[in-house]
């Protein structure tokens, strides 16, 4: 699976605490090379994101992304639950 990042995905990368920005590392490595693996904890959203994905990243932490196409996954937002499902 290639693997894109938006703009603002980047940005708040650079933000998140370094064990943190590891894990995130690491997880987006295993999700290229199986996006359905069960660590991932990979599931579709509801509103306001619907058509978009969520995976774990720590206990706390996701990551969403949405298919561009078959082959592309565009990361488009990182943070803790309560940070993105307010």
């Amino acid at each position: 699976m290639k693997i894109v990042y938006s703009k603002q995905f980047l940005k708040t990368v650079k933000k998140l605490p370094p064990k943190v920005a590891t894990q995130l590392a690491d997880r987006i490595e295993l999700f290229g090379a199986d996006p359905l693996n069960a660590k991932l904890r990979n599931h579709a959203l509801h509103t306001p994101y619907k058509g978009s994905y969520s995976i774990n990243v720590t206990g706390n932490y996701r990551a969403i992304y949405h298919l561009v196409d078959e082959q592309t996954a565009l990361f488009t937002h990182v943070g803790t639950h309560s940070q993105l499902y307010r």
